[in-house]
């Protein structure tokens, strides 16, 4: 399928979504909004996808969400109580494009050159890792435009960096560069070059897909339960979970493909189950 925001390829149980709009610095179009929930949506259904790498063309990663966004932002409807729930509702919708991404049963890795700027944060800390080039740069610039981070980095970033940076970036329209970024905790390891950070994050995502879908998908739903409940709700949940899932054909396989020393050999998960309605 064609898209105007995005190419996806998978391979080798890899998804790869690129932005590619390099001439107008990959701007979050409004196609952007509904093509993503698209996109994952299928993914999400193709049993083959056990890891997915976002990336982008041209200079910067993103320069954030489009004008057009804001100009269909605006209410249809006359009555004030009424058009305050028509925003609220186009608000949640926008919060759903970055919050399908923490849904997957499958890591999700950012490569990022140059700006990531506005909703491009929203969006790669929604991320399971950010990867950047040395000239990368991350910008929470909704402040300077008189508005509140609305789609997710404002909830997101403080469970990822200390919250202090947060605040600092968020209050003052700053730029946060891929060095400090790095320092942080934001961007897990740094490239010379776009390239090599495509080669390099192309080879963590094979590694990621050479594992058990079924406990990677496992890690992940504990990695995300874990950040937002107490350490003692986290370990109930991780015995309960594994009371169902331990018990699989992956593990045998796994300590027998160890000691064979060769690469183990695991199913695709099922496809998701239909919706009934």
């Amino acid at each position: 399928m064609a898209y105007q925001a995005f190419d996806v390829t998978v391979s080798n149980h890899i998804a790869h979504l690129q932005l590619k709009r390099p001439e107008q610095f990959n701007s979050m179009i409004p196609a952007f909004w509904s093509e993503i929930l698209t996109i994952f949506d299928a993914l999400a259904a193709d049993p083959a996808v056990r890891v997915a790498v976002l990336s982008s063309t041209g200079k910067h990663f993103t320069a954030g969400m489009d004008l057009a966004v804001f100009a269909n932002l605006a209410p249809a409807v006359e009555e004030e109580g009424r058009k305050r729930e028509e925003l609220r509702r186009k608000i949640l919708n926008l919060q759903e494009c970055f919050s399908i991404i923490e849904r997957m049963r499958f890591p999700v890795l950012a490569a990022i050159q140059g700006g990531c700027i506005g909703g491009g944060v929203d969006l790669v800390s929604a991320c399971d890792m950010r990867f950047a080039t040395r000239d990368a740069f991350f910008h929470i610039a909704e402040i300077n435009i008189g508005m509140t981070a609305d789609v997710g980095t404002l909830q997101r970033l403080p469970k990822i960096v200390p919250e202090g940076v947060v605040r600092e970036m968020a209050f003052t329209g700053r730029r946060l560069g891929a060095e400090r970024a790095h320092q942080v905790g934001l961007v897990n390891q740094l490239f010379d070059s776009h390239e090599a950070m495509l080669d390099g994050v192309m080879a963590i995502a094979a590694e990621i897909a050479g594992h058990s879908p079924l406990a990677i998908a496992g890690t992940k739903e504990m990695l995300n339960y874990s950040r937002d409940h107490s350490v003692a709700d986290g370990l109930n949940y991780i015995a309960t979970w594994n009371s169902a899932m331990l018990l699989t054909v992956d593990l045998p396989e796994a300590i027998a493909a160890r000691s064979q020393k060769r690469q183990p050999a695991f199913d695709n998960l099922s496809p998701p189950a239909a919706k009934l309605i």
